[in-house]
C-alpha cells in the first residue's frame, strides 16, 4: 500500500508538463518499437512477392481484431484501476485487474479454436483476392494460435500504463518487438519458412511479451495479478463496458474498415494490378500507423495523468494536461506530415521496389493521407480525456466516428466517381470529417473541467 501511495503523490503532484512527457516516453518507444517491427515485417515480406505483401495487408484485419478485444478490456479495466487508485480503494483495483486479465485469456482461446479450422474462409471473408489467400492463410496461422495471449499482453500493458507504469509495460512490449524482428529474417529466409515464418516469429515474440509484462505486475508500484481476486461480476464488467466501449467500437471499425479498404482496393484497381493495390494500401496502413504510433504513445502518456487527477478531483491538472497534450501533438503531427508529403515515392519503395505500380498508388494515398493527419491530434486527445473521465456516450461516438461514421460510408461513395483515386483520398476525407465532429465535444469538456474547477474552489474553505 505505501508503495502504492507514493504513487498516487507523484501522480497529484508533480508539474503536469514534466509528468506528462515522462510518462509519455515508455509509451511512445513502446508504440514505435512496435510499429516499427511491422514495418520491418512488412519489408522482410517484401522481398518475398507483392501478393505475400498483400498477404500481411489481408490479415492486419485479424490484427485488429485482436486489438479490439485487447485494448476494451485494456482501457475498461485500466481506466476503472487508475480512478479507484486516485481514490485510494486499492481493493477495488486489485479485483478490477484479475477481472481484467483473466477474461480477454478465455474469449481468445474460443476465437483461437473457432477461427482456426477456417483460415482458407477468413482470408476470403477479409478481403483476399484468390491468388492472395494462401499467402494471408500463411501469415494468419500461427496468429490466430497466438490469439490469447496478444490479447491479454494488450490488456497487461494498458493497465501498467493507466496506473502511471508505463516503463514496465514499455520493457515488455519492446522486447518482444525486438525478439521479433531478430527471428524474422532467420524463420523467413534462414529458414526458408516464407510467410509462415514471419507469423510464426510474431506468434513466439508476443508470448515472450506476455510473459515480461505478466512479471511487470509483480512490481511494488503496480497492482498484481493474483487469480484468488478473480471475481467476474456484472459490477465490473459494467465499468470494463463504460471504460473500454469507445476503445472496442473504434477498433471493431477499424477492423471493418480495414476489410473495406481490402475489398475497394481490389476491385478498382486497373487490371492485373489487385494485387499490386492491395499490397500498396497494406504498406500506407503501416506506414502511418508508424507516425501515428507517435502521437498515441504520447496520449498515452496523458491519459494516467488524467485518470488519477480525475479521481483526486485535481480538475485544473486535467485541464493542463489535456491541453498540453494538444500542442505537442499537433506540432508533432505536423512536422511528420510534411515529411511524408515530401518523400512519400521513397517511402514506399523501401518495402517493395521492384513494383511501380505499388509505388505509384501507395505514394498517392499516403500524400492524401499527410495533408490532414495534423488534425487527428485533436480527436485523439479528446476521445481519450472523454474515456478516461468515463464520458461514455460522446467518447464512443468520436471513438466510431473516424473509421465507422466517415471512412465506411466514403470508401463506398468516392470509389464510384473517382476510381482508385477516391479510395486513395478516403482515409483523409474520413480524418478531416473527424475532426469538425470533435470541435463541439472539445470545447463541451473543457467548459465542463473549468466549471468543476471553480465548484471545488468555492467549497474549499
Amino acid at each position: 500500500m505505501a508503495d502504492l501511495e507514493t504513487k498516487r503523490r507523484e501522480m497529484t503532484e508533480t508539474p503536469v508538463p514534466r509528468l506528462v512527457v515522462k510518462l509519455a516516453i515508455p509509451s511512445m518507444v513502446s508504440m514505435i518499437v512496435t510499429a516499427f517491427y511491422n514495418l520491418v515485417d512488412a519489408a522482410f515480406i517484401g522481398h518475398l512477392s507483392t501478393e505475400a505483401t498483400a498477404g500481411i495487408g489481408i490479415s492486419f484485419a485479424y490484427m485488429t481484431f485482436i486489438q479490439a478485444i485487447g485494448f476494451f478490456f485494456g482501457h475498461g479495466s485500466g481506466n476503472h484501476i487508475s480512478r479507484a487508485l486516485g481514490a485510494r480503494d486499492y481493493h477495488d483495483a486489485g479485483t478490477m485487474a484479475a477481472v481484467g486479465f483473466f477474461t480477454p485469456i478465455i474469449v481468445g482461446f474460443v476465437a483461437a479454436l473457432v477461427f482456426l479450422p477456417l483460415l482458407p474462409q477468413l482470408a476470403t471473408l477479409l478481403g483476399a483476392p484468390p491468388e492472395v489467400v494462401p499467402y494471408a492463410c500463411d501469415y494468419l496461422r500461427y496468429i490466430v494460435v497466438a490469439t490469447p495471449f496478444m490479447m491479454s499482453a494488450l490488456t497487461l500493458n494498458n493497465q501498467l500504463r493507466l496506473q502511471g507504469n508505463a516503463r514496465f509495460g514499455m520493457m515488455g512490449i519492446v522486447s518482444g518487438a525486438l525478439l521479433n524482428i531478430l527471428l524474422d529474417p532467420l524463420l523467413i529466409f534462414v529458414c526458408h519458412m516464407g510467410v509462415t515464418g514471419a507469423s510464426l516469429a510474431t506468434a513466439i515474440s508476443q508470448l515472450f511479451a506476455w510473459c515480461l509484462l505478466l512479471k511487470g505486475t509483480m512490481h511494488g508500484e503496480s497492482v498484481h495479478i493474483r487469480l484468488i481476486n478473480f471475481k467476474p461480476s456484472w459490477h465490473y464488467y459494467r465499468e470494463i463496458v463504460a471504460g473500454g466501449l469507445p476503445s472496442l467500437f473504434r477498433q471493431a471499425f477499424n477492423c471493418a474498415a480495414a476489410i473495406m479498404l481490402n475489398y475497394a482496393a481490389s476491385r478498382y484497381a486497373p487490371a492485373g494490378q489487385q494485387a499490386s493495390s492491395v499490397a500498396a494500401f497494406a504498406v500506407v496502413s503501416r506506414t502511418t500507423m508508424f507516425a501515428f504510433s507517435l502521437i498515441l504513445g504520447f496520449t498515452q502518456g496523458f491519459q494516467p495523468v488524467c485518470g488519477f487527477n480525475y479521481g483526486a478531483h485535481r480538475y485544473s491538472r486535467v485541464k493542463q494536461a489535456y491541453i498540453f497534450t494538444l500542442g505537442v501533438t499537433t506540432a508533432l503531427l505536423t512536422l511528420l506530415s510534411s515529411l511524408g508529403i515530401i518523400f512519400a515515392p521513397q517511402i514506399i519503395a523501401l518495402f517493395r521496389s521492384e513494383d511501380p505500380a505499388l509505388i505509384e498508388i501507395g505514394s498517392h494515398a499516403l500524400r492524401w493521407q499527410c495533408i490532414i493527419f495534423p488534425l487527428c491530434s485533436l480527436s485523439t486527445a479528446t476521445g481519450m480525456l472523454l474515456q478516461n473521465i468515463r464520458s461514455t456516450l460522446p467518447a464512443t461516438l468520436l471513438s466510431i466516428g473516424r473509421q465507422g461514421l466517415f471512412f465506411i460510408p466514403l470508401v463506398i461513395i468516392l470509389p464510384r466517381s473517382l476510381g482508385l483515386q477516391g479510395v486513395e483520398m478516403t482515409q483523409a476525407a474520413a480524418d478531416f470529417c473527424t475532426f469538425l465532429l470533435t470541435i463541439p465535444f472539445a470545447a463541451w469538456i473543457t467548459r465542463r473541467l473549468s466549471k468543476l474547477e471553480a465548484r471545488q474552489k468555492q467549497s474549499q474553505p
